[in-house]
C-alpha cells in the first residue's frame, strides 16, 4: 500500500509539472502570437527621409489617403548626410533610400534592420538583373527604388559648341555659370574619369592627382550642390551642371534648351535603394510603403515624374514612352560598360573625405 501511494504522489507529481509547462507554453505562443499581431499592425505614422526631388508628385499624398495615415517626409543630399544622421542612434527614420556602396556601408555598420520579403509581394516585380548584387546579396537589407548615371546638363541656349566629354568642366569660359555636385565620392568621379582612373580607385597618388585638377576648377565653380544646382540651371544662373540623370531631365521636361550628356569617358551608374533603419520605429508599416511603391503603376508614377530609370519590370507597360526610349535614361549598354558602380573603399573612404575637404576649402 505504501509502495502504492508512492507511486500515485509521483504521478501527480508529473502531472503537475506536465500541466505546468503546458501552461507556460500556451502563455508563450500566446504572447509571441500578440506580438506578431501587434507587428503586423499599421501605425498612425511613417517617417520617410528621402533626397531631394525623389518621388512621385503625388505618391506620397496617395499613400495616406489609401492607408489612413500621416506621412513625415524629410531630405538630405547626400549618402554622407544621410550615414551621419543614422549613426546617432537616434534619426527616428522609418525608410531610408542610400544609394549602392552606402548600402554596403550601412550593412556592415550593423545600420540598416533585414526586411521581411513576406510583407511585400510587389518585390516580385523587380527586375531579375537588379536582384542579388554585391553591395547585399540576397536582398536582406535593401530593395532597388531607381538607378541612373550622373553626367552633365548643358543649356544649349548659351553654349553652341558640342559637348561629348568631362572637358567642358574645366573651359574658362564659362567660369561662375558651372555647378559641381558637393558630395565626396560622385564630387570626384569627373576628374577621375578624365584622367582614365576609376571611380574606386584607393590609389593615393590617383587620387592626389584628382584633387589638382578638381583644385584647379574650383576657381570656375558657381556653386557646390547636390539639391539647389536643379534651381540654378532652371533660372539660367548655370549653364552647366554635373549632376544627376533624373535631376537634370527634370529641368529639361520644362526648358527645351537643357540636355543631358554622358561624356564618352564614361561616369558613374547608381542604384539607390529603399531600406528600413535598424532602430526603424515602426517597421511593419515601412515594409507595407515599401510593397506600395514597388506597385506598377505608382513606380512608373514616380519614374514619370523624376525622370530616373526604374527598375521595376512591371513598370515599364505605364511609364511614358519618351523615357523609355531616351539614351540618357536608359543607356545603351555600349555605354553602360564605360560605366562603373561606386564601392565601398573601406579605409580610403577617409582619403576622400580629407581630399574633398581640402578642395572645398582652397
Amino acid at each position: 500500500m505504501a509502495s502504492l501511494k508512492i507511486n500515485i504522489s509521483k504521478l501527480i507529481a508529473k502531472k503537475t509539472i506536465y500541466l505546468g509547462i503546458s501552461f507556460l507554453l500556451l502563455l508563450f505562443i500566446a504572447i509571441t502570437g500578440c506580438s506578431k499581431k501587434e507587428e503586423r499592425k499599421l501605425s498612425r505614422e511613417l517617417n520617410v527621409y528621402n533626397w531631394s526631388y525623389y518621388i512621385g508628385e503625388t505618391t506620397i499624398k496617395d499613400f495616406e489617403k489609401e492607408f489612413d495615415l500621416k506621412v513625415n517626409y524629410d531630405n538630405y543630399s547626400s549618402n554622407e548626410e544621410l550615414f551621419a544622421k543614422l549613426q546617432t542612434g537616434i534619426a527616428g527614420y522609418d525608410v531610408i533610400f542610400p544609394s549602392d556602396y552606402m548600402v554596403k556601408i550601412m550593412i556592415d555598420q550593423k545600420l540598416l534592420a533585414d526586411i521581411n520579403i513576406e510583407n511585400i509581394p510587389n518585390y516580385r516585380n523587380i527586375d531579375r538583373k537588379f536582384i542579388n548584387l554585391p553591395f547585399d546579396p540576397g536582398n536582406k537589407y535593401s530593395i532597388p527604388y531607381q538607378w541612373g548615371t550622373t553626367g552633365i546638363g548643358i543649356n544649349i541656349s548659351e553654349i553652341s559648341e558640342n559637348v561629348t566629354n568631362w572637358d567642358i568642366l574645366w573651359n574658362e569660359k564659362y567660369k561662375g555659370r558651372i555647378t559641381m555636385l558637393n558630395d565626396m565620392r560622385f564630387g570626384l568621379v569627373p576628374a577621375l574619369k578624365k584622367l582614365g582612373y576609376s571611380v574606386n580607385t584607393i590609389n593615393s597618388t590617383q587620387l592626389e592627382e584628382a584633387k589638382q585638377l578638381m583644385t584647379k576648377q574650383k576657381v570656375l565653380v558657381k556653386a557646390y550642390s547636390s539639391d539647389t544646382y536643379i534651381d540654378m540651371l532652371k533660372s539660367g544662373d548655370a549653364w552647366i551642371s554635373y549632376g544627376y540623370s533624373g535631376d537634370i531631365y527634370q529641368v529639361a521636361n520644362n526648358n527645351q534648351d537643357v540636355i543631358y550628356v554622358i561624356p564618352q569617358e564614361g561616369t558613374n551608374v547608381w542604384i539607390d535603394n529603399v531600406c528600413i533603419p535598424i532602430n526603424a520605429p515602426h517597421k511593419y508599416t515601412a515594409e507595407v510603403f515599401i510593397n506600395y511603391i514597388l506597385e506598377p503603376k505608382v513606380s512608373a508614377g514616380i519614374s514619370n515624374f523624376t525622370s530616373y530609370s526604374s527598375p521595376n519590370r512591371e513598370a515599364r507597360k505605364y511609364i511614358k514612352p519618351e523615357i523609355l526610349n531616351d539614351p540618357g535614361i536608359y543607356p545603351s549598354e555600349e555605354v553602360l560598360e564605360k560605366c562603373e558602380f561606386l564601392q565601398d573603399v573601406g579605409e580610403a573612404t577617409k582619403l576622400y573625405d580629407r581630399i574633398w575637404a581640402e578642395i572645398k576649402s582652397k
